[in-house]
């Protein structure tokens, strides 16, 4: 998926060096600063407490209803073999106060990805109940801060963001943990977090609840893999499954699968832009896509397969057909001997504009120092959501949470190396689907989203279940957004009736079996 680059880069915007400001003499302090400066010096501190809570509360107003909800954000240890405490995992949990029996209330359990990144995006951004002050679609506005969600998912399930290990406010518990070792890949984090939710769950007493992982992004890799590892080692059995921008989950797509499945999102992309001939941009995006999707399976795939072997005039057949629906020029596809690389796509369509277009939503577009050059010097929309997110948590942790730390708060936090070897994940959801009729699966994708885009998330579901046995417990959506496909507010709202719709269905009634 492309990942290093973009990791590498944003990665680099969290890990400058920090520094306490000094304190002030008593002498030169008000009795209000120095009342406020005992305070702070008793809630504060840059150690993480590795087992701390604090407890809030508010209301919402969703689909018109009031909703009461107890807020805790705070730290649950997780324990080595030998019970020994390695890590503090920061967690910020909702629950609708107004409910006395949480026996048949659905607990969403909410992951980002990266890996390396924390769970703000879809808590501030999508389902919580407070979300960001964007614009219509989705771009940063001052003053910052965050207004009420009209269309949280609050109103029919309680909600925990996990924030993994060195992303938030989640720290080792000191410098002599092995935390390459114990925490960052993807088998590694599949298994503490599993440990890490079963604490979670009986701490609060939700071993009955109907019970769903959501991912987002890398959390699309870790959820698939938590789906099996909570059932066959902590045998607690799931109801659902959401991924939302899925990545590979480890299916093989070398080759020619690879390069054919992301002309769909290019004709998204381009579409988006109006640089596709006229008879297409006169489509409407859905309209249009079924095309696009026909030629890339029955003559784009098998073109690329053949290689060097492809007669010439079919070569520039295909070219031309590529060069159609993707917006650029048939002698640039030529000139990549028909795969044109994402980086080129994200450069080249409106190099002639002076824009390049964004990796992860590309509505976004971006200005480099050259038009020159064969990828975008910066990814534009990571960017501007890092502009916006930014504020947006650490107002909400310190001042409407009341999460005291001097803690930095990692939007991307240290990880790598990542350790991506025996990555099984879509193979192990498929597992844990076929063992509990309960578990169902919703897919959700932005036509824009070149990172993880929509049809190799449609591919992902074909390979999950080969067979088709499975077919009536998943489902996919697509949205006209990017990655975050929720920061649309045409988007967010529809997207989170579908998730409500989603628990509601997979949801079994009372005494209704599990069983094939």
């Amino acid at each position: 998926m492309h990942r290093t680059r973009f990791l590498t880069a944003f990665f680099a915007l969290t890990l400058s060096a920090s520094f306490a400001q000094k304190p002030t003499t008593d002498k030169a302090q008000p009795a209000a600063d120095k009342e406020f400066a005992a305070d702070r010096a008793l809630k504060t501190t840059r150690t993480l407490d590795l087992d701390k809570q604090v407890v809030t509360n508010g209301q919402v107003t969703i689909k018109g209803q009031r909703v009461p909800y107890k807020a805790t954000a705070g730290t649950i240890p997780v324990w080595d073999d030998e019970g020994k405490a390695v890590a503090g995992v920061f967690f910020t949990y909702f629950e609708r106060s107004d409910v006395s029996d949480r026996t048949s209330r659905p607990l969403v359990i909410s992951f980002n990805g990266g890996p390396g990144t924390a769970s703000v995006w879809m808590m501030l951004g999508y389902t919580g109940p407070r979300i960001l002050k964007v614009d219509d679609e989705g771009y940063p506005v001052q003053p910052y801060g965050l207004r009420d969600n009209p269309h949280s998912i609050l109103d029919v399930a309680d909600i925990v963001y996990v924030d993994p290990v060195n992303t938030g406010f989640s720290r080792p518990a000191n410098k002599d943990v092995p935390a390459a070792k114990l925490f960052f890949g993807v088998n590694a984090d599949i298994k503490y977090l599993a440990e890490w939710i079963n604490t979670f769950v009986s701490r609060y007493n939700r071993w009955s609840s109907p019970k769903y992982l959501i991912g987002e992004s890398y959390g699309t890799t870790r959820v698939s893999g938590l789906a099996n590892e909570l059932q066959n080692s902590h045998w607690m059995y799931l109801n659902g499954v959401v991924l939302v921008s899925p990545t590979g989950l480890g299916l093989e797509r070398g080759g020619p699968g690879q390069g054919a499945l992301k002309l769909p999102y290019m004709a998204a992309t381009a579409w988006y832009h109006k640089a596709l001939p006229a008879d297409l941009q006169a489509k409407d995006l859905t309209a249009m896509l079924p095309e696009v999707e026909a030629f890339t399976m029955s003559e784009y795939l098998p073109a690329l397969s053949m290689g060097g072997s492809l007669p010439e005039q079919k070569r520039k057949d295909i070219a031309a057909k590529v060069a159609r629906y993707s917006g650029l020029s048939t002698t640039a596809v030529m000139q990549n001997n028909l795969d044109v690389p994402l980086n080129f796509f994200w450069k080249e369509l409106l190099r002639d504009k002076g824009f390049t277009v964004g990796r992860l939503d590309s509505r976004y577009r971006g200005i480099d120092a050259k038009d020159a050059g064969t990828s975008p010097d910066y990814n534009a929309e990571l960017t501007s959501w890092l502009h916006s997110f930014t504020p947006a948590i650490n107002m909400y942790m310190r001042d409407e949470l009341n999460y005291k730390t001097d803690l930095k708060y990692y939007m991307f936090g240290p990880t790598f190396p990542w350790d991506n070897a025996n990555n099984r994940t879509g193979e192990n959801l498929h597992q844990a689907m076929l063992q509990n009729p309960y578990l169902h699966v919703l897919v959700q994708s932005g036509y824009f989203d070149g990172a993880c885009d929509y049809y190799n998330a449609q591919y992902n579901l074909w390979q999950i279940d080969p067979s088709g046995k499975l077919r009536d417990r998943m489902s996919w959506e697509g949205y006209r957004s990017g990655h975050m496909l929720y920061l649309r507010r045409e988007d967010l709202a529809s997207s989170n009736e579908n998730l409500r719709k989603f628990i509601q269905k997979s949801t079994p009634k009372p005494g209704q079996p599990a069983k094939y």
